[in-house]
């Protein structure tokens, strides 16, 4: 597949700045520059040196979507922007990489998530981002990368628990969700393996590899690579929201099953040591 005429849409989030270190003479939008929740933007946006459209722009705020204003911007970039880029790549005959998440799912199935299982998102931001890619999928050439725990450039889970470690605090934290990190870094690759592999078009779950671990466990192993000796408390998901007003639902389990990926020649990292190359790299 040509990669030299990339259009690389979210440029400023943690995807979009790992992506343009990969794809460097890619183009590179923010929504400043291509308001994809506009249809007659994109509609009217120069697609004559573009083959390629890598859609990493969404709207994130999980909480936040649960509000009348935040509702309203999940489904316009999530549901709306998608459908915009979808339409756009129908018309030009473009690939359209557009990423997805483990929240289109409630997240109590019993095992890992497989790329066919039936949407069941649990909130506002789930539901606009299983929108989305339905959207992505009527497009002929797609891969939807359905990703969890992403960590990288910008604020993320590592970096606040890292902060916290560095002021010796212990904190108590949510052992009853269970999945994997993923890092920029690896989803990159995996974007880059599609499409240099010319890998069937379709939906791939797309995460580091390693053993599951809960939110709690990912904390002590944040404190063990960074030599900070603190006991990390293990609550319930329900407990640390308690009395929290405007919380959105999560699920309990984003375990994605890796082995469509796999079955492209891809192997996946474990994501305890993309962590400990991330923490050498923050701490450096």
């Amino acid at each position: 597949m040509d990669l030299t005429r990339i259009l690389i849409v979210g440029a400023n989030g943690q995807l979009g700045t790992a992506l343009k270190a990969q794809y460097p003479d890619a183009v590179a939008v923010d929504s400043s520059e291509l308001d994809i929740t506009s249809a007659a933007a994109v509609d009217s946006y120069d697609w004559s040196n573009t083959n390629i459209v890598i859609n990493a722009a969404a709207y994130t705020n999980v909480d936040g979507a649960e509000t009348a204003e935040g509702r309203l911007a999940a489904w316009n970039v999530n549901a709306s922007g998608v459908r915009n880029l979808a339409a756009a790549a129908l018309a030009h005959d473009l690939t359209l990489v557009h990423i997805s998440t483990d929240y289109v799912f409630d997240g109590s199935v019993e095992g890992a998530h497989t790329e066919n299982e039936s949407f069941t998102p649990l909130g506002v931001y789930g539901q606009s981002k299983a929108a989305g890619d339905i959207a992505a999928s009527l497009v002929p050439k797609h891969y939807i990368l359905r990703t969890t725990w992403v960590i990288g450039e910008g604020k993320n889970f590592v970096r606040t628990m890292l902060g916290l470690g560095e002021r010796g605090i212990a904190p108590t934290v949510v052992a009853d969700q269970i999945g994997r990190l993923t890092f920029t870094s690896e989803l990159v690759r995996i974007i880059d393996h599609l499409l240099n592999s010319s890998a069937a078009y379709g939906t791939y779950n797309a995460t580091n590899d390693g053993e599951p671990a809960s939110w709690a466990d990912v904390t002590r192993e944040i404190y063990r690579a960074a030599g900070y000796e603190l006991e990390v408390g293990d609550t319930t998901t329900a407990e640390y929201f308690a009395g929290k007003e405007g919380v959105a639902p999560r699920p309990l389990n984003s375990i994605m099953d890796l082995s469509k990926l796999s079955a492209t020649d891809f192997a996946s990292r474990d994501w305890r040591d993309d962590l400990v190359d991330y923490i050498k790299q923050e701490l450096a």
